[in-house]
């Protein structure tokens, strides 16, 4: 047995290069299958990656658990076939061949004809497979790469389809929603990691809203903070977090009365009186107003100084209470939605610990309205 060097001599990435010689010399792969033929087949469903970009440490990771399993399953005696493949569909492609070409609107394919735009498509397909082959196998995963195959196959799409059928027959399949990112020039949702190639940090509007809880003796308003005031009319519902503790207050200047977070209590404005200009002039008053600045007296005030505390009550307690809708919009769903639930996804870091929910605007809110079942899914 050859010995193993130790200390600075011992270089792992030159050792695993000689393993994997002779793992080629001696057909290690090839003959685990050879001896495994008869037994029973283990079936793993490995997603392939996109065909248009280069392998990254996040391929390399999924990459090396996959070869674990199905390492794992090969040596309990089980037969493992294992082909790579490549995801052809799908808008990376499309995106790597409209910069190609030039390509900015729709009307730019059609003019130039569907069949020549995906013919452009498959021809990148196999661009990368020579550096994909090179870096899998130097990982050290066992996985045939000579009978690939690839998503635009049309025996490959019409297994997808077969086994959706299958499912449909059984009655597994039904009409839902998913809130996803999408792209209005492509006119189709995007992926997570489609979405994420154009991201970008922009300033976002930051209002409070005040919803009137019906039946409160003092007239109180749940107090929700948003930064997509836009998806307002869609509101079904309030989310408050059952864990967190919540206070019911009264502004010293205005009389109003609000809910929110006990810890969120300074993010409420202050509201302060207008100056008394009864026995003096508008210009006086801000003449006595410049004097202030720069004193102890003209610092800001404490905002939770401006409200009295009426009542302390956990998240919990506010579930199932209804309050009224800011527009007549889904008035259908009175009798399930406008009202409070709760979950974890609320967080005391921002806001005022309630939050908006508009179902189709965000994939919590949708979750949450789905589980409190505000909306349904609809089966076919």
């Amino acid at each position: 047995m050859e010995e193993v060097c130790e200390g600075k001599d011992f270089s792992f990435p030159k050792y695993e290069e000689k393993i994997l010689k002779l793992w080629s010399e001696i057909k290690a792969f090839e003959t685990q299958l050879a001896r495994t033929q008869n037994m029973p087949e283990y079936i793993f469903y490995d997603g392939p990656p996109f065909a248009t970009g280069l392998p990254h440490y996040g391929h390399i990771l999924a990459g090396t658990i996959k070869d674990i399993v199905t390492r794992f399953q090969a040596m309990t005696g089980h037969h493992v076939t294992r082909r790579f493949g490549w995801d052809c569909h799908g808008l990376p492609v499309e995106n790597e061949i409209d910069k190609k070409l030039g390509i900015k609107r729709r009307d730019d394919v059609l003019k130039m004809g569907i069949g020549k735009y995906n013919e452009e498509c498959r021809s990148i397909v196999t661009r990368y497979v020579e550096e994909w082959e090179k870096i899998v196998t130097r990982t050290g995963r066992w996985i045939d790469f000579n009978n690939g195959y690839k998503t635009m196959d049309l025996n490959f799409m019409e297994t997808v389809w077969w086994v959706f059928s299958q499912l449909y027959q059984k009655n597994l399949v039904y009409k839902g929603f998913k809130v996803m990112p999408y792209s209005t020039g492509c006119k189709t949702p995007l992926s997570n990691f489609e979405a994420g190639q154009e991201y970008r940090d922009v300033p976002d509007p930051e209002i409070m809203v005040a919803f009137p809880i019906i039946g409160d003796p003092q007239e109180a308003v749940f107090v929700a903070w948003t930064t997509t005031p836009w998806t307002l009319p869609s509101n079904l519902a309030l989310c408050v977090n059952a864990n967190f503790v919540y206070v019911k207050v009264r502004n010293k200047n205005s009389g109003k009365v609000y809910v929110v977070a006990e810890s969120r209590l300074s993010a409420l404005p202050g509201e302060k009186p207008k100056p008394n200009i009864i026995n003096g002039s508008v210009d006086n008053a801000k003449k006595s107003n410049v004097k202030a600045k720069g004193t102890s007296a003209g610092k800001k005030e404490n905002v939770e100084d401006s409200y009295e505390v009426l009542e302390k009550m956990k998240g919990a307690s506010l579930v199932g209470m209804k309050y009224e809708p800011l527009f007549n919009y889904f008035m259908e769903f009175s009798d399930v939605a406008f009202r409070v639930v709760a979950d974890n996804y609320v967080t005391d870091d921002s806001g005022t610990g309630i939050v908006h929910c508009a179902p189709a605007f965000g994939e919590d809110d949708y979750r949450v309205c789905l589980e409190n079942e505000i909306i349904l899914k609809v089966s076919i």
